[in-house]
């Protein structure tokens, strides 16, 4: 009975591992491609609000005009989250996604005035607020991470671009 048991539970362990190459970078992408392009088409149907927050993006973005870094971050939310859909240029495009993020809660979620840890934690919420609320950013900032360091996965342009490059180099 103990051998039946360990035998599913390897046969499971194989099969989630097999499918995890394909389905867990997958859902990652799907998941940050919505919420990316959500807020790139906030914003292209939107009023820039950038104005009244300039002084507060980090440099070298506050050195930039408001209309500008609006523009930057539309394009780069709309653009990265389509590339992110069909994982053509992931890796790239997660990295562009990580400084509009850090950009994002720097100028916008980050707590305006805090000196302790426990102040600092405060912000760690999800609201309407305005600053003080960076826990969504960061969630976002984690899942971001295994699409930089490791790629778009099984299923995605990127993967199929480089096995078509392989066959190509080893004729």
């Amino acid at each position: 009975m103990q051998t039946n048991a360990s035998s599913v539970l390897n046969w499971l362990q194989l099969n989630l591992d097999r499918a995890g190459d394909w389905v867990a970078p997958l859902s990652l992408r799907a998941f940050l491609a919505w919420e990316f392009f959500e807020a790139g088409w906030g914003k292209w149907n939107g009023e820039n609000w950038f104005p009244s927050i300039q002084g507060a993006f980090p440099f070298p973005f506050n050195q930039l005009p408001a209309t500008f870094n609006w523009q930057l971050s539309m394009w780069a939310e709309l653009l990265c989250s389509i590339a992110l859909l069909v994982g053509l240029g992931t890796r790239l495009s997660a990295l562009i996604l990580i400084v509009v993020t850090v950009v994002a809660t720097a100028a916008v979620h980050w707590p305006a005035e805090w000196s302790t840890l426990s102040d600092l934690a405060m912000g760690y919420s999800i609201s309407n607020k305005g600053y003080g609320n960076f826990k969504l950013p960061l969630i976002y900032l984690v899942a971001l991470l295994p699409l930089l360091f490791t790629g778009a996965g099984k299923l995605s342009l990127d993967a199929f671009i480089g096995r078509y490059l392989k066959r190509l180099n080893a004729r």
